[in-house]
């Protein structure tokens, strides 16, 4: 049995100027494509081997007029595919426990390559090189190429602080090929690239870690923060998924306390997920005086994600009492530091992880404390900046497809991870997208008849 490969050429769409428009496999993309939005509403099967062997020709570099990359990689654009604040903390009743879009852009450039099992005894056949660790390494810690440097277009604020964008992750040696690829992904797309600033959160100081982002990202403005794992160990409670388990997994509800005093608003991602569009439109969301601002999903069930032990509590399910709570996924969130200081929102996290400690009422890690105390009070924003749960469910990781509308992020929630699975030689569709900004050297995929 052989492997064949697909292409399915995606449907474009220009921006609410044009209606739905089909291009046949063998069109050659406009030059013009940062006008353009990707789409997977309707899929054209059929592309030759002649055509794939085009592809070079076919990914063409679409940025902004402002901007000034030195070099771009055929990588991804903005994607669209088919288909008053108030406190929150426990009950008091309960006994006390320990923007405006200027450019829409990116790149036009990619072709969805899908693996199918075919019997068929043609005699050209595609094959996808696997990435693989470089042998010999004595460094636990991954080898990556260097990436593009971005520079600012004349138009970009000054990187000072008021022009700046604070960026917060986690640095984990486990997920850093998933980190690297979301940090080029960011400046890939963003029309000032010199005036994003990344702060890294650390169980630990690991000088193979740094090094590798230094190696990678040799102008890029980072720092690094160690966060104490002892303040959260004793909280963690056991839950589904042993990753969703780690302290380093509960970081985000330390950051007013760790960034430093100047940093008044940030973005926290999770290292899981690449940016499409520029990062920019999602800073400039406004909070309209809440805390937090994420994408809100109304439509889920959000009784599933506590216990039935928690809603037959009269006394903790009040908590909800005067919001409709929304679940939304914190791996994706802007914050408003100083308000999350101020208003004491990491003791009232802390306090209901300290009930979950003594009446199990949730199941997810570091998600539900958020919900509980922040659920029905946030600022909503476009689903755009969180097509999560692309790595699946969180107890077997099985392939998901992308969910209807336009897409400015896309997230491996869930268990599966693309490199993992690119790795194994048993990816989704949806882990090609990721695929093109991986830095991991000997990754770039090889097409070979």
């Amino acid at each position: 049995m052989r492997m064949r490969m697909r292409i399915y050429p995606f449907v474009l769409r220009l921006l609410g100027l044009l209606p739905l428009t089909t291009f046949p496999s063998s069109a050659r993309l406009p030059p013009t494509c940062d006008r353009y939005t990707l789409g997977t509403k309707r899929l054209v099967d059929g592309s030759s081997l002649p055509e794939l062997r085009s592809l070079p020709h076919i990914l063409i570099d679409c940025s902004p007029s402002s901007a000034v990359p030195i070099f771009r990689p055929p990588l991804l654009p903005p994607l669209t595919s088919s288909s008053s604040t108030s406190s929150h903390g426990i009950p008091s009743s309960y006994p006390p426990m320990a923007s405006s879009h200027r450019y829409h852009h990116g790149l036009l450039s990619f072709v969805l390559l899908v693996a199918v099992a075919d019997n068929a005894t043609s005699a050209s056949s595609i094959r996808v090189d696997v990435i693989r660790r470089p042998s010999g390494m004595a460094s636990s810690v991954p080898a990556f190429r260097e990436a593009p440097a971005f520079r600012n277009g004349d138009d970009c604020p000054s990187p000072s602080e008021a022009g700046r964008v604070d960026i917060a992750m986690t640095l984990d040696a486990n997920y850093l090929r998933g980190t690297m690829a979301a940090v080029l992904s960011i400046l890939q797309h963003t029309s000032c690239p010199e005036s994003v600033t990344f702060h890294f959160l650390a169980a630990q100081f690991e000088p193979d870690v740094l090094a590798s982002i230094r190696a990678a990202f040799p102008y890029l403005d980072f720092r690094v923060y160690r966060f104490d794992s002892g303040r959260v160990r004793g909280r963690i409670s056991r839950s589904i998924r042993h990753a969703l388990d780690q302290p380093l997994n509960y970081a985000r509800i330390y950051l007013a306390d760790i960034l430093p005093p100047e940093v008044r608003r940030v973005i926290y991602l999770d290292s899981d997920i690449v940016v499409v569009d520029d990062i920019r439109h999602l800073w400039e969301v406004e909070l309209e005086g809440h805390v937090v601002a994420a994408p809100e999903y109304c439509h889920a069930n959000f009784t599933k994600y506590f216990t039935d032990a928690f809603w037959s509590d009269a006394t903790l399910s009040s908590t909800f009492d005067g919001r409709q709570p929304c679940y939304f996924n914190t791996g994706v969130m802007v914050m408003d530091v100083e308000m999350w200081r101020s208003g004491g929102y990491t003791k009232m996290v802390e306090d209901w992880m300290g009930v979950q400690k003594q009446k199990r009422i949730y199941h997810l890690g570091s998600l539900p404390p958020f919900l509980l105390v922040l659920a029905g009070n946030i600022k909503a924003v476009d689903h755009r900046w969180n097509q999560h749960g692309l790595g699946g469910d969180n107890i077997e990781g099985k392939c998901r497809s992308l969910h209807p509308g336009p897409i400015s992020l896309l997230h491996w929630s869930g268990k599966g991870k693309p490199w993992l699975r690119l790795d194994s030689r048993k990816p989704c569709a949806v882990d090609y997208l990721w695929a093109p900004y991986d830095l991991y050297k000997s990754s770039s995929p090889s097409l070979e008849e």
